[in-house]
């Protein structure tokens, strides 16, 4: 193994750790759901969007699509079993009948879609640079529409002048995720721009939020929780995660 593969196994490995911590950290929201026996105002529309994420990113580093992505898929399969695990659990414990059936078709939805990926990718796609192509375009595309995704509570922390609508951990935990991830795909041969693109615009993105907080925890006026923004702000946590897949 050269240095270089050294390096971006490394960067793999310590990604797979962010991006694991990552996919945990909705774990208290779980709990509480538990504990209350509803999902309250919770919405499971960040869950469904990173399972699928992440079922594209098991797709793509297969050996017959990518060759040496053992460490993209391991977490990535990781990260199925934690969100169906919590989308299990919101199904269940869905307090109102129309949120109940909305993930559920939404989630219906995801899993066909994938599967016509998938076909597309297997069927469709005959050598192994179109499959690897194709698969690798619709991961970048989902990736970098859901690290953008935080976008609205930017809008939320200007026109408020309060930091209390972004957490601080896991947008330090999106850049680092972003840079390792961003390097594990420069260091490859030949380089993986389809895992440095999106991680290189998520890191970039955390970069210009970590700005924003520093601006405002410094010169914003605190300002009372208002509680329709907290699914908002579960929906950039669910975010993180898909940032977590790669």
């Amino acid at each position: 193994m050269t240095l270089a593969g050294a390096i971006r196994t490394v960067m793999g490995i310590i990604g797979n750790v962010i991006a694991f911590g990552l996919f945990l950290s909705p774990a208290p929201t779980f709990r509480s759901i538990v504990k209350n026996h509803t999902t309250g105002d919770f919405s499971g529309a960040p869950y469904v969007a990173t399972l699928f994420n992440c079922l594209l990113w098991v797709l793509y580093g297969l050996p017959f699509v990518t060759s040496n992505s053992v460490l993209v898929i391991t977490i990535n399969t990781i990260g199925c079993v934690i969100e169906s695990v919590y989308l299990g659990i919101f199904l269940f414990y869905a307090s109102k009948r129309i949120e109940k059936a909305r993930v559920a078709g939404m989630i219906s939805i995801v899993l066909t879609v994938y599967l016509g990926i998938v076909l597309a990718v297997f069927m469709a796609s005959k050598d192994h640079h179109t499959r690897r192509k194709f698969a690798g375009i619709c991961c970048a595309v989902v990736t970098i529409a859901m690290y953008a995704s935080p976008l609205s509570i930017m809008r939320t922390v200007i026109s408020t002048k309060s930091v209390q609508y972004m957490p601080l951990l896991p947008l330090v935990a999106g850049l680092f995720n972003g840079a390792t991830w961003t390097a594990y795909g420069f260091l490859g041969q030949p380089h993986d721009y389809y895992i440095v693109v999106p991680n290189l615009v998520g890191a970039c993105l955390a970069v210009i939020q970590l700005i924003l907080y520093g601006f405002y925890s410094r010169t914003g006026k605190p300002r009372p929780i208002v509680k329709d923004l907290w699914p908002r702000i579960e929906h950039h946590a669910g975010c993180c995660n898909q940032q977590a897949a790669v």
